[in-house]
């Protein structure tokens, strides 16, 4: 799987491209994910007491395992893209400066909900349900 993920350029440049491509599409989602990247698995002896919450404060920061994906299910998933990288934790502020960016500029073009329809729908169960629904 380390072969798999890309510099931190190169994800912002696919997930760009991701991002452009659902734009195209009438809808479709994305899914984005974030996890801190354990180095080393745990190794555990009988004779140790375990820890259980001893990795919530590392000694050394953690890295940060981005992921992105189209979300194609089981049937689509010839069409399916995942995007990884590591994000090391001296340049996790410059990282998410620009992974903003690139998923603003990407959402610009969604389109927004259409709640008239549940605006309407509360507007006739206030007219049926007249004033004695406020309690007070």
């Amino acid at each position: 799987m380390l072969g798999d993920r890309l510099s931190n350029e190169d994800f912002f440049t696919q997930l760009s491209k991701l991002l452009d491509s659902r734009r195209e599409e009438e809808h479709g989602s994305i899914f984005l994910t974030q996890k801190r990247l354990a180095t080393t698995a745990p190794t555990f002896k009988q004779q140790q007491p375990i820890d259980t919450l001893t990795d919530l404060h590392p000694s050394d920061p953690l890295p940060i395992l981005i992921r992105a994906t189209n979300g194609k299910s089981k049937a689509g998933r010839s069409g399916k893209v995942k995007l990884s990288t590591v994000v090391e934790p001296d340049s996790l502020e410059e990282f998410f400066g620009r992974y903003a960016e690139v998923c603003k500029a990407g959402m610009g073009a969604l389109k927004k909900r259409d709640r008239s329809g549940r605006k309407k729908a509360k507007a006739k169960k206030r007219k049926a349900g007249g004033e004695g629904e406020k309690k007070g």
